[in-house]
């Protein structure tokens, strides 16, 4: 199962890059996430909590799994919209995604469980290769955006355990699409009374193109779903880290495609060495 592990994050890597690539091309005040979440729970939402009440082993430990995703993926979300405002994404979401290391050491006080050395080696040369990345983006005040960045990976280290924990009560996509859809619901609910709180309304004061809000909201969670259904066959850590070669997809593109120069030789250095530690990560599966 290990390959097709493999190609299912890659699946779900292409479908997280390219509803990034279409939030890129929307201007901020339409909040393209919260169409996105919207777009989500009408399509896939109902199909989804279906597949949940049907076909999940309800205990317990799935619904404790099920609430703390839903605070840690509010939390993330408030994190990440934070951050965003107060640097840019080049510089946030690398940090915010060396949520790897922090995975290991969850999953070791928790689980007792303790990656192999070559693991452990990949996982840390992929995160010092993002915090190269982030380093060539630093702009705005990204001192400030710091703490907010922490909060980010900090809610993607406890989700990404919690979600390790319900995928062996989901034993069907359809339960697994429905545990993402009851979470995103939650944080749909808060990025909501958040535009209530900051412009006096519920829904943003402009709507993307349809061209991006519908295949951006099938990918959103779509993307998600095949993340969670692949951890019952590899370690949260190694998921969320393979899942990591999307900023290398994204950084490569910015550069050769968007023609975006600033930095870009430490930003190409940093894609190279996440690869590298992806690579090494791959070798010891």
């Amino acid at each position: 199962m290990i390959l097709i592990s493999l190609l299912l994050i890659a699946v779900s890597v292409l479908m997280h890059v390219s509803w990034n690539l279409m939030a890129r091309h929307v201007n901020t005040q339409c909040h393209f996430l919260w169409w996105g979440l919207l777009t989500h729970l009408v399509l896939l939402g109902p199909i989804g909590v279906y597949g949940l009440l049907v076909d999940a082993h309800w205990s317990w430990a799935l619904v404790g799994a099920m609430v703390t995703t839903m605070l840690a993926n509010s939390l993330y979300f408030i994190g990440l919209r934070h951050a965003y405002a107060k640097a840019p994404a080049a510089y946030v979401y690398p940090l915010a995604r060396s949520s790897p290391l922090l995975i290991i050491l969850w999953a070791w006080l928790w689980f007792d469980e303790i990656p192999g050395t070559q693991a452990l080696l990949g996982i840390l040369i992929s995160v010092v290769g993002l915090w190269l990345l982030a380093s060539g983006g630093k702009q705005g005040n990204a001192r400030h955006a710091l703490p907010w960045i922490v909060l980010a990976a900090f809610c993607t280290s406890i989700y990404s355990l919690s979600d390790k924990v319900a995928i062996g009560y989901l034993p069907s996509l359809p339960a697994v699409l429905g545990y993402v859809s009851l979470g995103y619901g939650a944080s749909f609910v808060l990025l909501s009374a958040l535009n209530y709180w900051q412009q006096g309304r519920v829904v943003p004061v402009c709507r993307p193109q349809w061209r991006f809000v519908l295949p951006g909201g099938l990918f959103i969670g779509t993307a998600y779903v095949l993340v969670i259904y692949v951890m019952q066959y590899l370690p949260a850590a190694y998921v969320v880290a393979f899942t990591n070669s999307g900023i290398v997809i994204a950084s490569l593109f910015a550069i050769i495609v968007m023609q975006e120069r600033e930095h870009w030789r430490q930003r190409l250095l940093g894609a190279i060495v996440i690869s590298f530690g992806l690579v090494v990560l791959g070798m010891g599966l």
